[in-house]
């Protein structure tokens, strides 16, 4: 990859890293807010996932907007209202205005991943897909780290609302950056003639643009490759979401952490799992041959990553705190490389490039459905039997179903009725 395309790279990774710090304050900021407010389990459980409420219903409709207005106008509304709403989070004086920050948080926040979508769809190689893809998704878990390390000095030096002050004006500085320096390939006056005409010629990957406007939202439901797509990614993000929300509580309960080091155990493999997806990514690309790629060839690699994704089935009959760190690495690292390569497989099986913004979308709604149960449920699994065991057993579940989804629903570009699979010379066409 050509550097100038990893400037993209960076500020995709670093769109991810600042929206998952916001989302991932709560998490670590949670025990005072509780005592402050006076926070019931399960009251927890719904103010972890309120913010993903308004991120799941606004997705779709930042996905027109995406494919509408371009990647750079929809990004920078959308990051400037999440991190005004993380930063009054900070001034919340009831549960009422925690939710409603949470609330409006998520609504911001829908912007990012069609955004990156159509960037990624715009700027990158279909064969750099998994690479950019990785990085783009990793922030995800960069994110987390960052606060894990950060949140408990920051608590106990300064108290939980500043905590959401700097989370908030870092979103702020990213703006900035962002609306100085970012255009489209087409536009951009830094970026060399040769690597533009790389860029222009090979985002395709060899494959034909259908003529005419977006096809719409109906006509890529008709078959069953989409749906496939949003089955497998909810089925992962309900582990996401499981750890972002309460592996903090669930180390510091049952390992006996205090908040430091929870955040420095928390902060481990999240970071592990950052390398690692970023690694299975380029190896991704550089396995897959084009007709592989246009081919949806992804899809048995995103099969495995979820088999390893699935070893947190074993986290209820470990004692070892470093044996827990390494099993959480892995399940963390294929969770994350899940996603990356779904991102990439969703670019892969779309013909018309023009319907990225809402194809993503509706992929992401998938995932947030599930995403959103998952601390909600686990709240009420802690609250009826004291234990986190079934928490880590639903999810371990789901995510042996998302493998089957994956290889058996998506062997088809997307918007193709439901007939037969993709051969070696309908992908190259």
């Amino acid at each position: 990859m050509h550097y100038r395309r990893g400037w993209v790279a960076l500020m995709l990774f670093s769109l991810t890293l600042i929206n998952y710090i916001d989302r991932a304050t709560l998490s670590f900021a949670i025990e005072p807010i509780a005592r402050e407010f006076g926070l019931s389990t399960v009251a927890k459980g719904y103010l972890f996932s309120s913010f993903l409420w308004t991120y799941t219903l606004f997705l779709i409709p930042m996905g027109f907007l995406v494919d509408r207005f371009g990647a750079k106008r929809v990004a920078g509304f959308g990051i400037g209202l999440w991190s005004l709403a993380t930063a009054c989070t900070g001034l919340a004086s009831s549960f009422s205005a925690l939710l409603a920050s949470r609330l409006v948080m998520g609504g911001g926040e829908a912007s990012t991943n069609p955004s990156g979508a159509r960037v990624i769809r715009e700027w990158i190689p279909a064969r750099e897909r998994g690479l950019l893809n990785a990085c783009f998704n990793c922030g995800a878990y960069a994110g987390p780290a960052v606060c894990a390390l950060a949140a408990g000095p920051i608590i106990g030096a300064f108290g939980w609302p500043v905590l959401f002050f700097v989370a908030g004006g870092l979103g702020f500085a990213w703006l900035a950056v962002w609306l100085a320096l970012f255009k489209r390939p087409e536009e951009a006056s830094w970026l060399s003639e040769t690597e533009r005409r790389t860029i222009l010629t090979q985002r395709t990957g060899g494959r034909r643009l259908e003529p005419g406007a977006a096809s719409g939202l109906l006509h890529l439901l008709r078959g069953p490759t989409l749906w496939g797509l949003a089955l497998a990614i909810g089925c992962n993000v309900y582990s996401q979401y499981l750890f972002l929300t309460w592996l903090p509580s669930y180390l510091r309960t049952t390992k006996g952490l205090n908040l430091t080091s929870s955040g420095l155990y928390t902060a481990v493999p999240y970071g592990i799992a950052v390398i690692l997806c970023i690694a299975i990514g380029l190896l991704s690309d550089r396995l897959l041959r084009r007709q592989d790629v246009a081919g949806g060839g992804r899809r048995n690699l995103i099969a495995c990553a979820m088999g390893l994704a699935a070893i947190i089935l074993l986290a209820p009959v470990i004692d070892s705190l470093p044996v827990l760190i390494g099993l959480l690495a892995l399940s963390l690292t294929g969770v994350a490389s899940t996603t990356s390569q779904i991102f990439s497989l969703t670019n892969d099986l779309l013909p018309n490039p023009r319907d990225i913004g809402v194809a993503m979308g509706f992929v992401i709604v998938g995932g947030n459905i599930f995403g959103m149960l998952a601390p909600i449920v686990t709240g009420y699994v802690i609250d009826a039997t004291g234990s986190y065991s079934w928490a880590f057993v639903i999810a371990g579940c789901l995510l042996a179903l998302g493998a089957a989804s994956i290889l058996g629903l998506t062997r088809q570009p997307i918007g193709r009725g439901w007939g037969r699979a993709i051969v070696p010379s309908q992908a190259q066409a």
